[in-house]
């Protein structure tokens, strides 16, 4: 079990009007890390095109406990928490650490690997679950497609007609 951390430093732009990080920075931190997380691990765009898959998050949530100020430094952490026997579903778990080691949040992502042709869900390459393994949390559960039917929000469809009013 190995945990990947990222590096940030918080920059004025992070900040919102209640001078703390924003929700919407804890998002880009945690793509960022995802991302820099596969580009160490040697799975990055050029290889991703190769292989013509894509990473494509279908949930997140996040948990706050400590607020994180301008000019701080903080570490966001990435493992895999969860992950289907073929490895096409995935969760990812992220814990964002001040450098004296005090926990401020925690993220959990959801995804699914998917085929930039057909665009459908795919296994990933053995490349790709190689490394995944590897960054699997202690705790690490299995998940299937069933589990994605368990995330909280479905399509709803609307009339279109209600949208008139504010074309």
């Amino acid at each position: 079990m190995s945990v990947y951390y990222h590096k940030f430093e918080v920059r004025w732009s992070d900040i919102d009007a209640n001078r703390h990080l924003g929700n919407s920075t804890y998002v880009d931190y945690c793509s960022q890390t995802r991302m820099a997380f596969l580009n160490k691990n040697k799975i990055g765009l050029t290889q991703l095109n190769r292989w013509g898959v894509g990473p494509v998050m279908l949930h997140e949530r996040y948990s706050f406990f400590k607020e994180i100020y301008a000019d701080q430094t903080v570490f966001v952490g990435l493992e895999v928490a969860a992950m289907s026997e073929d490895g096409m579903i995935y969760q990812f778990v992220h814990k964002f650490y001040l450098p004296d080691g005090t926990h401020c949040a925690t993220a959990e992502a959801t995804g699914v690997w998917i085929d930039m042709m057909l665009r459908k869900t795919t296994t990933p390459p053995e490349d790709i679950l190689l490394v995944m393994n590897e960054y699997k949390s202690e705790n690490v559960q299995t998940i299937s497609r069933e589990y994605l039917k368990t995330l909280p929000f479905r399509p709803e469809n609307i009339d279109v007609s209600l949208l008139e009013n504010f074309k």
